[in-house]
């Protein structure tokens, strides 16, 4: 198996087809096709269904393709990590964020890399949590910032902010506190929506009431920001997140927030790598520059409810 049958399928899957993988790769469609060929022989599976219309993975093409890109950027890393300086670091970082972290950080990291660090590109993708863990894992990701539920012994974890989670829900709903708190336990007999389990703040949620010896009353579970903000709007429940996520509603006034007591309750947030894969020069500058993005954020109350822990 050679690198450039991996380049070559990765263009393949990219592009939908055999013919404008070849234009873009500059290489003869027959060569093109001989190297699948041997690549599939090698595997002893077929990765790609030919039609008229174009290709398409097959189950094994699709596991195949994570695996390749994972490959690939690990070689460019590589590559990178001999050539660039210290003093001047250069090439790709992907670093990944969770949906509910990055309403708060992405701008802002964004805006500082592109100042401090012209020759960096910096990629960011925003997933759920179990996608995030599994492509750090296979050095998709460079960095990614993770909720510390005491699972995190598989990476390089270094903490970055606490941040307290509240109840919130449409401003005039009927699920609207009375006072300027919500017991806990009072907050779960409310219809909730929340992520999915091992989701997201919910792990966290369940530990909390597993030890108060309480069980949550009724639970819509939706793992997009987006699709749970539209769901509060409709006021089908209330939910428990930090309150960065929906600060402009929260701010707006259409959605209500207020803190939970007995207990209180609040989640750590840590900024994570691969032990088994060195982080090149732009990636720890990368790594440097998260954290002082977040003590800024945190300094002047723009990433609200978080707290530096360190």
């Amino acid at each position: 198996m050679e690198l450039r049958q991996l380049r070559y399928f990765v263009a393949i899957v990219d592009h939908g087809s055999l013919s404008r993988a070849a234009l873009v790769l500059h290489v003869a469609q027959p060569a093109l096709t001989q190297q699948l060929r041997q690549l599939e022989g090698e595997l002893g599976v077929q990765l790609l269904h030919r039609s008229a219309q174009g290709v398409l993975s097959t189950d094994a093409g699709k596991i195949f393709y994570e695996h390749a890109l994972a490959i690939l950027k690990q070689v460019a890393d590589a590559q990178a990590a001999v050539i660039q300086s210290a003093e001047r670091p250069s090439g790709s970082v992907t670093l990944g964020l969770p949906h509910s972290i990055s309403g708060a950080l992405a701008l802002p990291l964004l805006t500082a890399a592109r100042a401090r660090f012209p020759e960096i590109t910096l990629q960011l993708t925003e997933e759920i949590t179990g996608n995030l863990i599994q492509q750090l894992q296979s050095g998709r990701l460079n960095l990614a910032v993770l909720f510390d539920d005491g699972q995190l012994g598989n990476f390089i974890a270094s903490a970055l902010v606490e941040e307290d989670l509240a109840f919130i829900c449409r401003a005039d709903s009927a699920h609207a506190p009375r006072g300027h708190a919500i017991r806990f336990a009072d907050a779960l007999a409310v219809p909730l929506i929340l992520p999915a389990q091992q989701q997201g703040v919910r792990p966290r949620l369940e530990q909390v009431a597993r030890s108060a010896g309480l069980t949550f009353a009724d639970v819509i579970e939706i793992n997009s920001i987006a699709i749970l903000k539209s769901a509060l709007l409709a006021d089908m429940g209330a939910t428990i997140l930090p309150v960065a996520p929906l600060q402009a509603e929260i701010a707006s006034g259409v959605l209500a927030a207020c803190p939970i007591i007995d207990p209180a309750i609040a989640r750590r947030v840590a900024l994570c790598a691969s032990r088994n894969i060195p982080l090149t020069n732009a990636a720890a500058a990368i790594s440097r520059l998260v954290r002082q993005v977040t003590e800024e954020l945190c300094a002047c109350a723009a990433w609200r409810g978080a707290r530096i822990i360190g």
